[in-house]
């Protein structure tokens, strides 16, 4: 509860008929500043449609300023909110506040709480596919070195996607290929991220990208382009409190291996 305490006072003093007065010029409060508090919740109650009826006798619509001010300053603890005047405060601070009451704005607060670790969580997720684009798009410039390393921060060893990409990156190796990147000759984009799947220990993201790549072999000049605009989907998983890149759909995986191979 005590961080329930710490989020009602700063939500109090963001409140606009609070910020709007002299309260909102004051960096702190003394006993006439919580008069004046007192006296704008008191305003506010006398409207309020929750204390319209039996409920304005069962807690009042008043807050004395003795009480805000202990309130704002008191630093308190769980088993404060045992005791029933104490609810009945806060009761009517929240009704200020725009809520139907305390558990009103408890329930308000884990929700936008667990929206906010939705959103956290995304945020991570999209980082971790945009890094392993970069990631990759550096590791075509090392060919003909087939630096697998460069994706242990990104993606589970023995994964079935590292072992697919390495084989596929390998053929290529093998055969001289090497990434013409003079002027933007090759590139990529990554857009419309979105989490398709979201479970404790595993999460699905969907993408589109375009990759646009231009390989020459060593000896002969030969050039090779990779060309494609497509859906791809990361597999992510939690292994021992660590989230990594487990698989991956790519329709267009090996491809290029497959035309050179055809040429042959």
């Amino acid at each position: 509860m005590k961080t329930i305490y710490n989020s009602i006072r700063e939500e109090v003093e963001k409140h606009s008929k609070v910020k709007n007065s002299v309260l909102g010029n004051v960096s702190e409060w003394k006993r006439s500043h919580y008069i004046i508090l007192s006296e704008i919740i008191k305003d506010e109650l006398s409207d309020a449609e929750e204390l319209k009826g039996g409920k304005k006798f069962e807690i009042g619509n008043t807050i004395s300023h003795v009480t805000l001010q202990r309130f704002f300053e008191n630093d308190y603890q769980d088993k404060t909110h045992n005791d029933l005047r104490f609810l009945k405060t806060l009761d009517k601070i929240c009704i200020f506040l725009g809520y139907k009451d305390l558990n009103n704005y408890i329930q308000s607060v884990k929700f936008k709480n667990k929206e906010k670790e939705v959103e956290d969580d995304l945020q991570f997720l999209t980082k971790m596919v945009y890094d392993y684009c970069a990631t990759a798009f550096d590791f075509y410039k090392h060919f003909p070195e087939h630096k697998t390393e460069v994706f242990k921060e990104l993606v589970f060893d023995g994964s079935p996607f590292l072992e697919r990409t390495s084989q596929f990156s390998r053929e290529l190796c093998e055969k001289d290929f090497q990434l013409v990147t003079k002027n933007n000759r090759s590139n990529y984009e990554v857009f419309d991220i979105h989490l398709v799947t979201d479970e404790p220990d595993k999460k699905i993201l969907e993408t589109q990208e375009f990759w646009n790549l231009l390989f020459k072999v060593g000896e002969t000049g030969e050039e090779h382009f990779v060309n494609q605009l497509n859906t791809q989907i990361y597999f992510i998983r939690k292994i021992d409190n660590t989230w990594k890149i487990w698989d991956n759909y790519n329709p267009d995986a090996g491809r290029l291996n497959r035309i050179v191979e055809a040429e042959k």
